[in-house]
């Protein structure tokens, strides 16, 4: 039986967790809310390029899903950050076309921020853990 709250932690996890004193996601029942990832390296630093740098986010999402037996299809809810949306928008919707190509999408609302600790984009996620998982 999974307890509530529980922490879930991928692999090789970068180190703002630590820095920061949180965790990358919450397991409860059969939901999985992930904390706002970014394009940071494994040290914590962001990765320069920006394109790069939100790809990076999507594969430490990525990471943490599958660290609790989900994947991108099993997102439900989007919340994504943004320092400058208007000048980042064409690579967002590129590597963001990339990673989910097929219908149904995901529900999204963006957000333009002017602080990101570093980092020019977040993205933000709730997921439903299969039954087989939960």
């Amino acid at each position: 039986m999974t307890l509530a709250n529980e922490a879930i932690f991928p692999p090789n996890c970068h180190a703002l967790y630590d820095a920061h004193g949180y965790s990358p996601a919450i397991r409860s029942g059969d939901l999985l809310f992930v904390s706002g990832q970014v394009g940071s390296r494994e040290d914590g630093t962001p990765e320069p390029d920006f394109k790069k740098q939100v790809a990076l986010a999507f594969e430490n999402l990525k990471a943490i899903l599958a660290a609790a037996g989900c994947g991108l299809a099993d997102i439900i809810d989007v919340t994504s950050f943004h320092t400058d949306p208007e000048n980042q928008f064409a690579d967002i919707m590129d590597v963001k076309g990339a990673v989910f190509d097929k219908a149904p999408y995901p529900n999204w609302t963006a957000v333009g921020v002017n602080w990101l600790a570093g980092f020019d984009f977040e993205i933000k996620v709730i997921a439903r853990i299969p039954a087989s998982n939960a």
